[in-house]
C-alpha cells in the first residue's frame, strides 16, 4: 500500500484563475468561449442553438401538451401508467433471465429470427427496395400521409 502511494505523481496544483484562464484559452478548439468574473472563469461550449434539438422540440411538445389539456388529471394517470409498464416490463425481463433455460432459447430464436430477416430483405437488391417501400408505406401510414 505504502508502495502505490509513494509513486503517484503529485497532484496539479492551480495557483490562480489567471493560469485556469490561460490554460483555456491555449486550447486549439476555437468553440470555447472562455470568460472572468470576479475571479471566476466560466466556459461555455458555443455550438448551434438550433430549435431542432431533439430535447428541446421533445420539451416543446410537453409544454405545448400540457398547456392544451383540458384534463390534467388524465394527464398524470398516462404518465403514471407508464412508468409503472416501464417498472413491469423491467422487471420481467429481469425474472425471465433469472430462469436458467428460458435465456438461451430467447437468444437461439433471436439469432434464428436475425438470420431469417438478414436473408429474405437484406441480402438480395430486390428484397432491400421491397423492405424500403414496406418502410415507407409503414411511415407514411403512422404519420396519416
Amino acid at each position: 500500500m505504502a508502495s502505490i502511494v509513494a509513486s503517484l505523481p503529485p497532484p496539479l496544483l492551480i495557483k490562480t484563475s489567471k493560469t485556469l484562464l490561460t490554460a483555456f484559452s491555449k486550447l486549439p478548439l476555437s468553440s470555447f468561449q472562455v470568460r472572468q468574473n470576479r475571479g471566476s472563469v466560466a466556459v461555455k461550449a458555443a455550438g448551434d442553438n438550433s430549435e431542432s434539438s431533439t430535447s428541446l422540440t421533445v420539451n416543446k411538445s410537453v409544454q405545448n401538451l400540457w398547456a392544451n389539456s383540458e384534463d390534467r388529471p388524465a394527464l398524470f394517470g398516462l404518465g403514471f401508467a407508464a412508468i409503472a409498464a416501464l417498472w413491469t416490463s423491467i422487471n420481467l425481463v429481469s425474472a425471465i433471465d433469472k430462469l436458467p433455460v428460458i435465456p438461451s432459447v430467447f437468444e437461439v430464436v433471436g439469432i434464428l429470427f436475425s438470420s431469417w430477416f438478414i436473408y429474405r430483405y437484406l441480402l438480395f437488391k430486390p428484397d432491400r427496395e421491397e423492405l424500403f417501400q414496406i418502410v415507407d408505406k409503414t411511415v407514411s401510414d403512422i404519420l396519416g400521409k
